[in-house]
């Protein structure tokens, strides 16, 4: 009831802002998730024994969010200041060791991991319109979806039973054939001059890499030994638990937006 319940919220909430409302609210809604997906991650890391200096580090994923989603930074200078800020504090402990590497890596990380693919979802609003969007929040619920039905319903080998023991092969073909199928019918439709044959490979490549997405956040809260990246969502975990398929999907449907639709 709790998970149906916190849908019932959360659902409207994005849609409602990405439909209703100008693209500079799909950025803010964007920023804010990568603020908390980003302390979400660093509790996570920090079980881990591993520190990332926290104010600097949120201040960096936000602010590679926002150049991405908008034209109000420029990436690479947030790239290279947070780089040059972490490398300073690394400096400053005084402290030489195998941590130094792991938590200026650490740190650098969740820009990538977590800033520039929400950012890269707020420029697909602003570039493609509020139906580019919803399709791919549609793709990546109809493969989640379709992985959880298919794989109670056909599930018999394993996926990756040392990361995520539940998950199968069966369920993942399974959200795989209806994640490819959902985003090459909707694509048809946002966007009609797209070559087909590109459309539908980029539609299997976007359904794979929100399943691996998924995986590599499963890897990092294994290998913490946490369950859920937060109980901020009640029966659904922490945001980043949310948005982990999107993550590693929207780089690559930033790029078809921006550059091969044609």
């Amino acid at each position: 009831m709790a998970r149906v319940l916190s849908a019932l919220v959360l659902l409207p909430l994005v849609v409602g802002t990405v439909w209703y409302l100008p693209p500079v609210a799909t950025l803010v809604l964007a920023s804010v998730a990568a603020l908390i997906a980003f302390f979400e991650y660093a509790a996570i890391v920090q079980a881990l024994h591993v520190e990332v200096p926290r104010p600097i580090a949120a201040i960096a994923v936000v602010a590679a969010c926002i150049a991405v989603g908008g034209s109000y930074l420029a990436i690479d200078v947030v790239i290279m200041s947070a780089v040059i800020a972490f490398g300073a504090l690394a400096v400053a402990s005084g402290q030489p060791g195998p941590r130094v590497l792991h938590d200026t890596a650490a740190s650098v990380l969740p820009i990538a991991y977590i800033g520039l693919p929400l950012g890269a979802i707020a420029a697909v609003r602003a570039m493609a319109g509020r139906e580019a969007v919803l399709l791919l929040m549609l793709t990546i619920v109809i493969s989640d979806s379709a992985q959880y039905y298919t794989g109670r319903a056909f599930g018999r080998r394993p996926l990756a039973p040392t990361i995520s023991p539940k998950k199968t092969l069966e369920g993942a073909f399974g959200g795989l054939i209806f994640g490819t199928l959902a985003m090459a019918a909707g694509g048809r439709y946002v966007f009609p001059e797209a070559n087909v044959f590109l459309l539908v490979l980029v539609s299997a490549s976007i359904a794979a890499l929100g399943i691996v997405g998924d995986l590599f956040e499963s890897l990092l809260k294994r290998s913490a030994g946490v369950k859920d990246s937060s109980h901020m969502i009640p029966g659904h975990g922490g945001v980043l638990d949310r948005i982990d398929s999107w993550l590693f999907a929207a780089p690559l449907y930033y790029v078809f937006v921006r550059f091969l639709q044609f």
